[in-house]
């Protein structure tokens, strides 16, 4: 139980430490970071789900295809779907 105790406080201390050490060394200012990750973020899941849906579409038409049915054609890649 003591080195289970030890481990954890061990790894609070050093995440505490880590995260003061980053805050001091960001080479801009706490919001401007935080406002880039969130775009970045906002920017990643935004062509995931666009290639989510582009994926969908092609996957649907195979089935179709499949099944004997035709659907419309798909976009050219890199077209806007919204």
């Amino acid at each position: 139980m003591k080195k289970l105790l030890s481990f954890t406080l061990g790894i609070g201390l050093g995440a505490m430490v880590g995260v003061s050490v980053v805050i001091l060394l960001a080479p801009m200012p706490g919001s401007e970071l935080v406002a880039r990750l969130k775009q970045g973020w906002e920017e990643t899941m935004d062509e995931a789900r666009r290639a989510s849906e582009l994926r969908r579409a092609e996957l649907e038409a195979e089935l179709a295809q499949m099944r004997g049915k035709t659907l419309p054609r798909l976009p050219p890649p890199g077209g806007t779907s919204r």
